[in-house]
């Protein structure tokens, strides 16, 4: 698509150019409502100015980004290192951008664009809905990775690869159901997210409903806003609040962290007061970290592919690149790995 102009921006906004200039340039001798009224016109045209357009022809960039949020998240290191391997083997530069959590991952692609003349670009972590429009913002193929997000029908230059959290989450309750545990805790994220979080809540409360268990809200403890998310921290002190929660209740027989390291965390917690796992109570994680495999007890877990998913993202954003067809969509299947956190409740416990 052809870049806007200068020009074009201040007919547009009914100005001159100079005039667009100064809003640029954050002038003070501009009234701030028409500022505000170029700004505006700028991002949504996505217009470069020309010193920076000048610059980015000067040399062919083969730059692929990738965009993480909440990259403390230990489940993030395995894809990162694989991603890298993967785009520096085809001779392409790797660029690593964090975006924080209150940031919206499309606007931050959006201005790499801009900045750096990109090839392609890969989303980790992040919501599972963008609005059409602001995908259709993105000028250069995408693949979003690692996030069951559904795509707009015609929206060609983008992909999906991840797992379906919603189902994985799901098996891994009916699996804990099935041995025995009834009162099944869930520690997940805020509850305004939209993203894996909320997925993975939604087949914990589709499992308990498949198998005629009444989902308690007291059971379920969301991570608060302003936390750094899915820490072992994290999961020790949601694991205290719900601890807090069932003074003079029963017990939960099942801590289920919606990540490994929430799981780990919650141990810790239920260790410090006094409880053991699993002979009081059972603990679960998901993502099928190394530490969890290694922490004692072992982890019961549901293991993402992480490195197949990492290969088979480039793959396809590197075919997009070069205008080959590809699968839009792949969802990879995970696996239950028994560990020794979870206990089978006999007949005669319940």
């Amino acid at each position: 698509m052809e870049q806007i102009t200068i020009r074009e921006i201040a007919k547009l906004c009914g100005v001159g150019v100079s005039t667009v200039s100064r809003a640029i340039n954050n002038h003070p001798d501009i009234n701030e409502e028409t500022k505000t009224k170029i700004l505006e016109t700028i991002r949504r045209y996505n217009y470069v100015p020309n010193n920076s357009a000048r610059n980015l022809k000067r040399s062919e960039s083969r730059m692929i980004a990738v965009l993480v949020k909440g990259i403390s998240n230990p489940f993030f290191g395995t894809i990162i290192q694989t991603l890298e391997r993967e785009i520096v083997h085809d001779r392409y530069i790797f660029l690593l951008q964090q975006v924080e959590d209150s940031e919206d991952e499309v606007e931050v692609a959006i201005q790499l664009e801009k900045e750096k003349r990109l090839k392609g670009i890969i989303f980790l972590g992040g919501m599972v809905t963008h609005s059409k429009d602001s995908l259709e913002r993105l000028t250069v193929p995408y693949v979003i990775s690692t996030v069951n997000m559904e795509l707009p029908q015609d929206q060609e230059s983008g992909a999906v690869v991840s797992i379906d959290d919603e189902e994985e989450s799901c098996r891994l309750v009916s699996r804990l159901c099935e041995m025995g545990h009834r009162r099944i805790a869930i520690l997940t994220a805020p509850e305004s997210d939209m993203s894996i979080g909320r997925s993975r809540l939604n087949g914990y409360r589709r499992a308990l409903k498949d198998h005629g268990i009444e989902s308690s809200e007291e059971l379920i403890i969301h991570m608060k806003r302003d936390e750094v998310s899915y820490t072992l921290d994290c999961g020790y002190e949601m694991a205290r609040e719900l601890l807090e929660r069932m003074q003079g209740k029963t017990l939960p027989d099942c801590v289920y962290g919606v990540s490994d390291t929430l799981a780990i965390g919650a141990c810790k917690a239920l260790f410090d007061a006094g409880y053991r796992v699993p002979e009081d109570i059972s603990v679960a994680g998901f993502d099928g970290l190394d530490i969890a495999e290694y922490y004692h007890p072992d982890i019961m877990t549901v293991c993402q592919p992480r490195e197949q998913m990492a290969e088979e993202t480039v793959r396809i954003l590197l075919r997009m690149i070069r205008g080959k067809t590809v699968n839009r969509r792949v969802i990879f299947k995970a696996q239950i790995r028994d560990g020794a956190s979870v206990r089978k409740i006999q007949q005669e416990d319940e």
